[in-house]
């Protein structure tokens, strides 16, 4: 039998890949405190298997998550593979958002600092420095707080608020981000939680901001000819990193 014929198929591989960085994103929140314990969700499209999606199981502690934990369920809340239970508002909000958007990935948490700006009167991320910038026009603003989730009408709702852009502000909530991978989603999560923490700290001394002209956002948004690391390696060297990170303080995750 030969070597090719012994090797998974490409979509198993896929799969395996695709439980080992999600439970690695879990526990990348738990040191980066972007988690809430057992709560917030984090969600992937089952790759080759579109309407089932991946999440952690409820009830376990985002340090514990491991490949093996995940469940696979679908829009109608039913877990196809898998021991444990569906969260209601996982559900409710994500499952439209992946099918509404075609998102893969879709991460929602009421992390610390976007968690304070979006307490705030006025919620709206300024470009006043050059990672703020990088995030101008690709936020979405829901200032409709409606309650708990409880029906799929919601993730409905906020994935029409949404339209084409990646990430939502959650007004008196919290924050969801989308990606076509767990890295580009991950990265998107974990800066804007240090750009919200930069702007509320920087409001506290009363002063104004020093925000970034127009023309300065689209230079800072606009790849360099000469840049020798375009997005996607960006984001897949990150990730990379961060999962060594994870090697040595919070081993395990690929089990």
């Amino acid at each position: 039998m030969s070597v090719t014929a012994l090797a998974p198929p490409p979509a198993a591989e896929a799969i395996a890949e695709a439980r080992v960085h999600l439970a690695a994103a879990h526990r990348l929140a738990v040191l980066h405190e972007l988690e809430e314990g057992i709560d917030n969700h984090f969600t992937m499209t089952v790759p080759d298997r579109d309407g089932q999606y991946l999440i952690l199981p409820y009830g376990l502690h985002w340090s514990e998550a491991r490949a093996g934990d995940l469940i696979v369920w679908d829009e109608q809340g039913r877990v196809l593979e898998g021991r444990g239970t569906l969260e209601l508002s996982a559900q409710c909000i994500h499952a439209p958002i992946h099918r509404i958007t075609g998102a893969r990935v879709v991460m929602h948490t009421h992390q610390t600092w976007a968690m304070a700006l979006n307490m705030l009167e006025d919620n709206r991320l300024l470009p006043a420095s050059q990672t703020a910038a990088l995030f101008d026009g690709q936020i979405a603003y829901d200032d409709d707080y409606t309650g708990l989730a409880a029906t799929l009408e919601e993730g409905e709702r906020l994935a029409r608020t949404m339209g084409t852009r990646p990430i939502v502000f959650m007004k008196n909530h919290g924050v969801l981000v989308t990606g076509d991978t767990v890295a580009q989603a991950y990265r998107r999560l974990y800066r804007i939680e240090r750009v919200c923490r930069n702007q509320v700290l920087a409001l506290s001394t009363g002063r104004a901001l020093a925000v970034l002209s127009k023309e300065i956002v689209a230079q800072v948004q606009t790849p360099s000819s000469a840049d020798r690391h375009p997005r996607e390696e960006r984001e897949r060297l990150f990730f990379g990193a961060m999962m060594r990170v994870l090697d040595r303080e919070l081993p395990g995750y690929g089990e």
